[in-house]
């Protein structure tokens, strides 16, 4: 009997030990939360942040406010972010916003350590566009036409990740064409659409105005599946180029301070906030919903950089020190 008792008050003890310890989720928000966006409003990055974070709002019981930073290549959004160095301060972006800095810029103001993954949410649709009057049916018909023609057509591309991949990918494969620099991704379709450029490697969402008015078609897109908003469209390894394959990984990003089991427990409440209504916008925008939790969302990061890292020298292009 004495056991049973002593047995019965040793649960019991150890039940409220175990009560009492607090969670991820019970100590995380204590207070708003703020998500940093690297684009502006309207994007599909804000569109999802947006949905997502009204959500989280609820189940945190916390504000989310969703606040956007255009400008400077993803620097300015990403700088505000490193600069709050606050775990209640999330950055919401692509990474194309922050891969490829290191060989644009002469000095990075960050560490690439100050950006920790913790959630993927999407993977952005990356298109290779032409104008629909230009005489090619495939990303084949278009190689075969800058062999057959040096010099003669150009492109123009993201800045960043995208722009990196596709120019390594001329260089290697001996094509010549002029890359036309723009500032305004939105101009740069419109361009593609009047025939002023003739390639431009750019998002879905950014060019899609132009292929509904019919002016714009696509010969592939660069992820490494297909899109079912875009069932018809090959990807580029499908269609023969694998070297130019890279996703548009989009995710929530947090400071180095901030404990793993924190970016854990977060990473599992987008994954609950991303229910069939979100999804469904998310693809509209021109996203594949893609959720990773921190540790496949790293990694996928890392390939990234490490694919970056060899277009750039390709290129011949060092990494800033």
């Amino acid at each position: 009997m004495q056991r049973l008792v002593f047995g019965l008050a040793l649960g019991l003890v150890s039940a409220l030990v175990l009560a009492a310890e607090p969670t991820a989720a019970q100590i995380w928000p204590q207070r708003p939360v703020r998500f940093i966006v690297t684009l502006g409003a309207g994007s599909g990055v804000d569109i999802g942040t947006r949905l997502i974070a009204d959500r989280l709002a609820r189940r945190w019981g916390q504000p989310v406010v969703v606040e956007n930073r255009p400008g400077g290549d993803g620097l300015v959004a990403i700088s505000a972010f490193v600069g709050a160095n606050d775990d209640h301060v999330l950055l919401a972006a692509p990474s194309g916003s922050f891969t490829a800095h290191p060989f644009i810029y002469k000095h990075v103001p960050y560490k690439a350590e100050d950006i920790v993954p913790i959630a993927r949410v999407s993977n952005t649709i990356v298109v290779v566009a032409v104008p629909a009057a230009l005489e090619v049916k495939s990303l084949g018909d278009l190689v075969a036409r800058a062999r057959a023609e040096p010099g003669k057509l150009n492109w123009a591309g993201t800045t960043g990740s995208n722009e990196f991949m596709f120019a390594a990918f001329l260089k290697n494969a001996a094509l010549s064409m002029s890359k036309v620099p723009y500032r305004n991704l939105v101009e740069a379709a419109n361009d593609l659409a009047t025939g002023r450029i003739d390639i431009n490697v750019t998002a879905f969402a950014i060019v899609r105005p132009q292929i509904d008015a019919g002016k714009v078609k696509l010969l592939a897109v660069t992820n490494s599946a297909r899109s079912s908003v875009l069932p018809d469209v090959p990807t580029v390894a499908q269609a023969g180029y694998p070297q130019l394959t890279l996703d548009g990984l989009v995710g929530f990003f947090g400071p180095p301070t901030m404990p793993d089991r924190v970016r854990a427990a977060i990473a599992g409440d987008v994954h609950e906030a991303m229910d069939a209504a979100v999804e469904e916008r998310l693809n509209l925008t021109g996203q594949i919903p893609n959720f990773g939790g921190p540790a496949a969302f790293a990694a996928e990061i890392d390939q990234q950089r490490a694919r970056i890292a060899r277009a750039a020298k390709d290129l011949g292009i060092e990494p800033t020190e």
